[in-house]
C-alpha cells in the first residue's frame, strides 16, 4: 500500500497561486508538480475561501486576544519570580 504524501503549506500556496493566475490549465500545473488535478482544484478553492479571512476583523480580534494572553502570562511570570525570590 502506498504511503500518503504530505505537502507543506508553502507548496500548496505556490501551486494554488499558479492555478489562480489562470495562465496554464490545471492539468498542466498538476503534471508540473506531480499531484492530481483534483488536488490542485481543492487547494485553489481553499485559497479563494481563505482570502476573506485575511481582510476580516476576525484576524485583528485574534491578534488582540493573543496579545492579551501574552500580557497575562508575563504578569504571572513576574508574580512567580517575586514569590520565588522571597522564598529563596
Amino acid at each position: 500500500m502506498a504511503k500518503r504524501r504530505r505537502f507543506t503549506g508553502e507548496f500548496k500556496a505556490k501551486v494554488a497561486l499558479e492555478a489562480l493566475r489562470g495562465e496554464r490549465p490545471i492539468q498542466d500545473i498538476a503534471a508540473k508538480y506531480g499531484v492530481h488535478p483534483n488536488q490542485v482544484s481543492t487547494w485553489k478553492k481553499q485559497a479563494v475561501d481563505g482570502l476573506s479571512g485575511v481582510f476580516s476583523d476576525k484576524a485583528e480580534k485574534t491578534e488582540r486576544d493573543h496579545e492579551a494572553a501574552v500580557r497575562d502570562l508575563h504578569a504571572k511570570i513576574g508574580e512567580l519570580t517575586v514569590e520565588r525570590d522571597f522564598l529563596a
